[in-house]
């Protein structure tokens, strides 16, 4: 990372992104040469990714063709307004986690069940979602990415910008804000 100032290096940070951001951004290449980004729900265990998908399509396509993948989370905090006589104030504050890893097809059945309650725990917190019936496992495709590299990176602004963007991730206000 170019600025070290901005690099997130308490990874209790990273960890609370993963589990709290609904949305990933997986990165594949294609058989074609060209990079895919395919938005999908996540769940992060014990430094593996894991997502479901159908048993075939292009994401499997891609990681059969190369497994080596990149992950993205991000979360956007607040909108900083520019003005007339500052228009260069305007900015975007925000944290961001990317990872890179290897992704596989699980075939495992425990495996699979293991993913689809990380993801049920995260999703449908309430624990009312039963167990996993045998016949559906068998067509349910789950993806594992061994993370090899996590880089967390953060634009909270300064002084109290700064004190302003913490203070509303403190607080559990709906997220993006609007400031200035």
């Amino acid at each position: 990372m170019r600025k070290a100032n901005k690099r997130i290096t308490d990874f209790d940070i990273i960890r609370r992104m993963l589990d709290t951001c609904h949305v990933g951004r997986l990165g594949t290449l294609g058989a074609d040469g060209w990079p895919r980004i395919k938005p999908l729900n996540f769940a992060w265990h014990e430094g593996r990714i894991y997502f479901h998908c159908a048993l075939e399509g292009e994401k499997l396509d891609d990681i059969r063709h190369e497994d080596r993948v990149c992950f993205e989370v991000d979360l956007p905090i607040a909108y900083v307004r520019g003005t007339t006589e500052t228009p260069c104030r305007a900015e975007y504050l925000y944290r961001s986690v990317i990872m890179r890893g290897r992704a596989r097809l699980v075939e495992e059945a425990a495996e699979k069940v293991l993913a689809l309650d990380c993801l049920m725990r995260k999703y449908q917190p309430d624990g009312t979602w039963g167990s996993f019936p045998e016949e559906k496992l068998a067509i349910t495709g789950i993806v594992r990415i061994d993370v090899e590299e996590v880089v967390g990176k953060e634009e909270l602004g300064k002084d109290e910008l700064r004190e302003q963007a913490l203070a509303m991730l403190a607080s559990g206000v709906p997220l993006p804000a609007i400031l200035g």
